[in-house]
């Protein structure tokens, strides 16, 4: 049987809040998706709620250690298959708590990792902000970013369930994602610790 882990990255402030609406959504688009292209496919979603790990991203980022629950967040995301990473949109860009996390991140723990962004606001005109924000982002990550991102503004959820055009968006990027996911090769990430550098390097440079 093929397993896959998709790692859900979602940085709402509230609880309940549509940016976890969303990326439930797309996560359930995504496992559907994945099933079509494979049968006996296990895919396994794991949530990460950025919200939970607040005053544990402001340690890290002061100490550059991250406490065991942060850490574990962390490593789910960094042995993950595909990500899925969504942010409420606050002054045309991604939340501070959203960057707060993806800059705890091991530098090249999402080289290559296949990732569908999305991102809720209050105003269609924030949706922008996933091209030139988002996009550019995690195109230094070195991740492959799918092309369709997944905007919903507050008028998007009044066309409910049906065929509305965030359903359509919804299903087109979780299609491209789960496309990318199914022809990756599986494999446990880097571990940063592996290949430390030596002692003597480090003081080499005073």
């Amino acid at each position: 049987m093929t397993r896959r882990t998709i790692a859900v990255v979602t940085a709402g402030l509230s609880q309940p809040s549509s940016t976890r609406l969303l990326a439930d959504r797309l996560a359930a688009a995504t496992v559907r998706e994945l099933a079509e292209l494979r049968s006996g496919v296990e895919v396994d979603v794991q949530v990460v709620e950025v919200r939970d790990h607040a005053h544990d991203l402001v340690n890290a980022t002061l100490t550059g250690f991250a406490a065991p629950d942060l850490q574990r967040a962390l490593d789910t995301v960094a042995d993950a298959d595909g990500v899925i990473a969504v942010t409420p949109i606050f002054n045309a860009s991604y939340s501070g708590l959203f960057k707060a996390f993806v800059d705890v991140l091991e530098p090249e723990s999402l080289v290559d990792v296949p990732v569908l962004l999305g991102a809720t606001g209050g105003t269609a005109r924030h949706s922008l902000a996933l091209e030139h924000a988002l996009r550019p982002l995690f195109a230094y990550l070195r991740t492959v970013v799918v092309p369709t991102a997944v905007f919903a503004a507050s008028e998007d959820w009044a066309s409910g369930d049906g065929e509305g055009a965030l359903d359509a968006r919804i299903r087109r990027a979780a299609r491209q994602l789960a496309l990318l996911v199914d022809s990756r090769e599986g494999g446990a990430a880097a571990d940063p610790f592996a290949d430390p550098t030596p002692f003597s390097e480090l003081l080499s440079g005073l």
